[in-house]
């Protein structure tokens, strides 16, 4: 998308040297364009297969001129070696109807629609497509966009029942499933941006990630989809671990940050064997117990799952809750770090006052683990008490015989020295890095504070209880001490099989 040819030859080379197969001119990006000077050497020049693309304004390009003059250069493109070039659907027969009698063997006409605002019904893309091959097109492209993460599945049925090379994509952060997935549902491409940000459409992935986050080439028809559901999850590592570890194990399977809206639509749309198992992170841990058809003992009494797997024989979602172990290993390893105790001295947690921040889906369960342990809990959350609202924190105190306070009342709450702070709400996450659940003078208090919050990894909130002197441990630590046990889960395959550096 440069604005010079000497900057498009440069991208081009980039794009070769990062793994791509083709690479798409956008001349409407292009200043003082001269179409059979520029053209010619462009086309010439190019590292890899090109595909011409001269976008107007009225289908979300660059252009803005005459309309046959933008056609002409189309032609033009043909003629001079192009492998590819893209013609709107709207202006396709007029398109067709100008070309001379014999064209080059070689070109390939992809016939393109957009749709900036939603994603249509099945039946309606269906027709799309029969109107966009009548034209004469060697290629069908389709790019809608997600109002909802399920608009992608109307995508992939149409695609998968293609009869003729179709590029099918969704746009948007809700669509990016649909640009890595097209790989397994037989799309015929799809696009990757030279850097992050610089993107032809929105919520386009980069090729660096494409290829070596999601392991584009590895994905086929029978890989399955695992996933982390959230809203926020741009923030989410979690794909760059389950991905490494299932390139590294050999397992044939994707994870992907799904930006999930209702929990319960996107588990009845995904309802294919394929679509295996998911994490579960903030705000989605209790709606996703919901969906379960069976729920592990310790995920019913925690009342959140962070972990659902589909059990392959007959398609039953299972619901776990891994948080707590996770979480509450990472704790015990630092106080018995701090104290120079053994496991053989049991936990560390025993007669020990653990305050909780926030009674959702993490608070429960590191609240239920560390009660089990013998601690003596304490819950504050946001909601405590505002008018009509369900008060959580008395509610999840209730069942592990704790005490609840509301945030306020936590600033002034000191029955004793030493005690162990555990933030669970997303106070403090990117982009908002400079909160803190609690006020610095608090922490003098506390010897151990503890941050579920992972991006970044230091946080304000650990900032500054390590500057009153408690120890500190990262949301990273319970995020990795999980992620083995749900590699396990997922695989089927020991979790030290896991790449962790």
């Amino acid at each position: 998308m440069a604005e010079s040819v000497d900057q498009m030859l440069v991208q081009m080379q980039k794009a070769k040297d990062f793994g791509g197969d083709l690479v798409e001119l956008r001349v409407d990006f292009l200043k003082n364009f001269v179409p059979r000077q520029d053209l010619d050497i462009l086309i010439k020049q190019a590292p890899l297969p090109t595909l011409v693309t001269y976008r107007p304004r009225w289908e979300g390009g660059q252009y803005d001129g005459d309309e046959s003059k933008r056609r002409e250069a189309l032609r033009l493109a043909m003629e001079l070696g192009a492998d590819y070039i893209d013609i709107e659907l709207k202006v396709a027969h007029d398109f067709f109807n100008s070309l001379p009698g014999k064209r080059p063997e070689k070109v390939k006409i992809i016939v393109s629609s957009h749709n900036y605002e939603r994603t249509p019904s099945v039946k309606e893309l269906s027709h799309l497509v029969v109107r966009i091959q009548a034209t004469g097109a060697d290629i069908v492209k389709i790019a809608t966009t997600a109002v909802d993460i399920i608009d992608n599945a109307r995508i992939f049925q149409v695609l998968v029942h293609s009869q003729v090379p179709m590029i099918g994509l969704v746009m948007g952060e809700r669509g990016l499933m649909s640009r890595i997935l097209a790989a397994k549902f037989g799309g015929f491409l799809t696009f990757g941006s030279l850097e992050a940000g610089l993107v032809s459409a929105p919520g386009q992935p980069t090729v660096k990630e494409l290829l070596d986050l999601y392991n584009m080439r590895l994905i086929g028809p029978d890989t399955k989809v695992y996933g982390v559901i959230g809203n926020p999850i741009g923030h989410s590592k979690s794909p760059h671990i389950y991905n490494a570890s299932f390139k590294s194990s050999s397992f044939n399977g994707i994870y992907l940050p799904l930006l999930v809206d209702d929990v319960s639509t996107f588990i009845t749309t995904y309802s294919a064997p394929d679509f295996a198992g998911y994490s579960y992170t903030i705000p989605h841990k209790e709606a996703g117990l919901k969906c379960c058809d069976e729920v592990d003992p310790i995920a019913k009494a925690i009342g959140a799952i962070s972990c659902m797997i589909k059990r392959s024989t007959e398609g039953k979602l299972i619901g776990y809750n891994i948080d707590y172990l996770g979480g509450i290993a990472a704790i015990e390893e630092e106080l018995r770090v701090s104290n120079g105790a053994t496991l053989a001295s049991g936990s560390p947690l025993a007669g020990k006052t653990f305050v909780i921040i926030g009674a959702g889906g993490a608070g429960k369960a590191l609240a239920y683990g560390a009660y089990e342990k013998g601690a003596r809990i304490v819950v504050a959350n946001r909601t405590y008490g505002k008018g009509l609202k369900i008060d959580k924190a008395k509610e999840l105190a209730s069942k592990v015989r704790g005490q609840a306070l509301t945030l306020a009342e936590l600033n002034d709450f000191c029955p004793e020295e030493g005690m162990i702070l555990v933030n669970t709400t997303p106070v403090g996450m990117e982009p908002r890095i400079e909160e803190t659940p609690v006020s610095k003078e608090t922490l003098k208090h506390y010897s151990l504070v503890f941050d579920a919050v992972y991006t970044p990894k230091l946080t304000r909130l650990l900032r500054e209880a390590k500057q009153s002197g408690a120890t500190i441990v990262y949301g990273t630590e319970m995020f990795i001490n999980q992620a083995f046990i749900q590699f396990e889960m997922f695989t089927g395959l020991p979790g030290k099989t896991m790449p962790y550096d």
